[in-house]
């Protein structure tokens, strides 16, 4: 009489994996949020008023939006791995440049250096996740790397403030840009393909690569990629959601300091209570998707309910600012937070939904590149004009229908996320 030999169960290197890319993340968005929490400490030693904040924070983005236009491809050229290490040792060493700023002219040529690099972060992280996880699962991961930045805009005001305290606005440049290179170190030593990995047993492989179809589809470029409607769609997507973000990440610290009268001590506690809602918000927005195809839901149509609820909540969210009691208008911006970023875990997720992986990074980079030019028009210069002439309301409140407009665009353009076929090399009808 035989025994069945039991079947090796799956190791767990891609929450490893997951683990580098939600650090990598959270050091990004440290980098780039740090200056907006700062700029109290900065004014002292240089002028800068709302409209020179705002041409910052536009050669930050702008910066920003070009450098997905050349990232994006050369991750899909050279691999993950050395795409995001060149980035994380760019934007890095342009973080470790803000400290020896003297002038808002220096800080715009190194906001605007830290822009080129950051550009790197999302395309190689989603990349990332289409190498290691199946399709059902990659809108909860994506939402789980997605998060660290909500937990840098959590811990980073608490500690920020602290370190002004005892090393000044310079020092705090000084520690956040180190971090990158220690996670280098981390990233070149553990990352490898599920294929060639050690520690990747058969079952975890099998699990990785179930419900996806092994072909031979060629890597694109984003001239290639704008061949597709889908990717049009994504980008559609990308420019109408993504401006809302820039500006709660660049102008509500500012809003609470100047407009709401919070001091230091205020924004260190009340900006990491909105952005833990906003963690929230991110992973649950990429469980439910997943949720919901465990439960037997086409990929698009679980997509686009989480995506629908998210953007729903979006008119409601943006009321805070027409509320006085502060209680009031920091749950309603979570919400908004919240809802955003439950929305971007399943947006970004488009992307490996539909391409496959040889070309996700160049249309992620394509995306980018078309939320980074929404965010120029709608969230960076613009306010620093307009703050002056019509306070803060106004602008708030014409951010509640970006998202709506944006899930039509997505289900207009992307349809039902049927994956395409790149090798036709034909328009996608």
């Amino acid at each position: 009489m035989s025994s069945a030999i039991p079947a090796a169960k799956p190791t767990h290197v891609r929450w490893r994996i997951l683990t580098l890319l939600f650090l990598a993340t959270t050091i990004n968005y440290l980098d780039r949020i740090s200056f907006g929490f700062l700029i109290p400490e900065i004014r002292k030693d240089m002028e800068i008023d709302p409209q020179t904040y705002g041409n910052l924070t536009f050669a930050f983005e702008l910066c920003y939006t070009v450098g997905f236009l050349v990232v994006g491809k050369f991750i899909d050229r050279f691999g993950t791995k050395i795409g995001y290490a060149a980035a994380m040792v760019w934007w890095s060493a342009a973080g470790l440049l803000h400290a020896v700023g003297s002038t808002p002219l220096a800080l715009g040529i190194f906001r605007s250096l830290l822009g080129l690099g950051e550009a790197g972060n999302f395309p190689a992280a989603i990349k990332s996740v289409a190498e290691w996880f199946p399709r059902k699962d990659r809108a909860f991961a994506t939402g789980i790397f997605n998060a660290g930045s909500n937990v840098a805009s959590m811990i980073g005001p608490p500690v920020f403030a602290a370190m002004v305290g005892q090393y000044g606005w310079r020092g705090c440049f000084l520690i956040t840009g180190s971090l990158g290179f220690i996670w280098l170190i981390f990233w070149m030593k553990l990352y490898k393909l599920p294929a060639v990995h050690p520690d990747v047993n058969d079952a975890e492989r099998d699990y990785i690569l179930s419900g996806q179809e092994l072909t031979n589809e060629p890597s694109i470029g984003w001239m290639d990629a704008l061949r597709y409607r889908e990717t049009w769609g994504f980008a559609a997507g990308k420019f109408l959601s993504d401006p809302l973000w820039r500006f709660y990440s660049y102008w509500l610290p500012i809003y609470l300091y100047d407009a709401r009268g919070f001091d230091m001590k205020k924004v260190g506690w009340v900006l990491p209570f909105i952005y833990l809602m906003a963690d929230i918000g991110s992973v649950g927005g990429g469980w439910l998707s997943s949720r919901l195809m465990h439960k037997g839901y086409p990929i698009g149509k679980a997509r686009k309910i989480a995506m629908g609820i998210c953007a729903g909540l979006m008119p409601i969210a943006v009321t805070a600012v027409l509320f006085d009691n502060p209680i009031i208008a920091i749950l309603l911006m979570s919400l908004a937070t919240a809802a955003h970023q439950g929305w971007s875990a399943n947006m970004f997720t488009t992307a490996s939904d539909v391409f496959p992986r040889p070309a996700v990074a160049s249309v992620t980079g394509i995306g980018g590149f078309a939320g980074g030019l929404g965010s120029v028009l709608f969230a960076t210069a613009l306010p620093g004009y307009l703050v002056p002439l019509v306070g803060y309301k106004p602008i708030f409140l014409a951010f509640g229908g970006f998202h709506l407009l944006a899930l039509l665009a997505v289900h207009l353009l992307m349809r039902d996320l049927t994956p395409v076929r790149l090798k036709d090399n034909s328009l996608s009808a």
